[in-house]
């Protein structure tokens, strides 16, 4: 056996997955074989929940079937929806929220004593943990603007329902689309920080809250969940700068500030769920005839490839778009990161039944740098 540390577990193998895989090098992302451009342009979160969940997309039958056994478990019991308004009177983080709020749901579930090794319950149960998850957002959304939740529209789409619940008005077409291409976008992506999560602690055969409920936690770390936050927050500080966007980025590299948005673990080149987010950002610009938040990231980005970057490997990611169109469509900066595992969950919750089917306790080493020997000297005598 090795003794080799290696830090973060980079290069280390640790399982096999048919869900995803991230080719960083060519900037490619795929989902059970599918290339994200295509999921993203052709099919719906819906579609992608059920490739994800049951190995192959759905067919039409399948896909009704599929969603609206999705669309009955939206609804969230009372005492739950009562927690989540106390904890947005009492300030509380979105994502602090969700994770409370998810891990409650368990109180509510229709199979509590199901065993963890039944990957058919585990996945029932997934679903209603999805179905709610939007729910319970917008509601607390809601309960920060004094208002009170919108009830989920059994009618909806997964995403058009979400921007309804979070607004009180159906999404137009352009915004249900765009926002159910963020949902496919973020569904999965390898083993990342949240998703390792999940599957450590469904290795303990933990049940599948636990799993969604740790996974959040490990999502809400500045280092792995926030960075469309971050963008955002640049953006802002460009536009109150009255500065030329280049201008700004060139002030602030040279004060040797990070420009957010740019450089990936994985991704040497842009990242291909970067570049339908672009296209999205654009058709939202056109649609509201404002085109700021698209000015200001194609310029920056264009400056930034021409200062070599992209050549060095660091090249614009997700985040850098992603921000630009939540903003568009109206919602909140600090609900960003709680939209990304309203949507990851998905895929937490394939990667633990995966794991599970061929299961094992994941359980590394640490080695061990403290004193050979200690003497043991009693309380008394200290």
């Amino acid at each position: 056996m090795s003794d080799e540390l290696k830090r973060g577990l980079e290069g280390v193998l640790v399982a096999e997955s048919e869900l995803s895989h991230v080719d960083g090098e060519a900037g490619r992302l795929v989902y059970r074989g599918y290339d994200i451009e295509e999921l993203a342009r052709g099919a719906s979160y819906e579609e992608v929940l059920y490739l994800l969940w049951h190995g192959s997309l759905p067919t039409r039958e399948e896909l009704d079937s599929f969603a609206a056994e999705l669309a009955t478990e939206r609804d969230v019991d009372d005492d739950v929806l009562e927690t989540v308004r106390m904890l947005a009177d009492a300030g509380e983080e979105p994502m602090a929220a969700l994770r409370t709020a998810v891990s409650m749901l368990s109180a509510y579930e229709l199979e509590p004593d199901s065993d963890p090794a039944d990957l058919e319950a585990t996945l029932r149960k997934g679903r209603r943990i999805t179905a709610k998850i939007p729910t319970v957002l917008a509601a607390f959304e809601r309960a920060r603007q004094g208002e009170e939740p919108v009830a989920p529209d059994g009618d909806l789409s997964h995403a058009a329902n979400f921007l309804y619940m979070l607004t009180g008005t159906v999404p137009d077409d352009v915004s249900e689309e765009t926002f159910d291409m963020a949902l496919t976008l973020h569904a999965d992506h390898g083993l990342n920080a949240s998703t390792f999560t999940s599957i450590v602690i469904g290795s303990t055969m933990a049940d599948v809250y636990s799993g969604v409920t740790g996974g959040i936690g490990a999502l809400s770390g500045s280092l792995h969940g926030g960075a469309n936050q971050d963008v955002m927050e640049l953006l802002y500080e460009v536009d109150e700068s009255e500065k030329d966007p280049v201008q700004w980025v060139k002030d602030a590299r040279a004060d040797g500030r990070r420009i957010p948005g740019f450089g990936h673990r994985v991704y040497k080149v842009k990242d291909p769920r970067a570049r339908i987010l672009e296209e999205k950002l654009r058709d939202l610009s056109e649609s509201s005839g404002d085109t700021k938040w698209l000015d200001y990231t194609t310029a920056i980005e264009t400056y930034l490839t021409d200062q070599g970057l992209v050549e060095k490997g660091i090249a614009p990611n997700v985040d850098f778009y992603s921000g630009s169109v939540y903003d568009s469509m109206g919602i909140p900066l600090d609900m960003y990161t709680p939209i990304f595992a309203m949507s990851r969950a998905g895929g937490w919750i394939a990667h633990m039944v995966e794991y599970q089917e061929n299961n094992r306790l994941i359980r590394p080493r640490a080695r061990y740098t403290g004193p050979e020997t200690a003497e043991f000297v009693p309380i008394d005598e200290r």
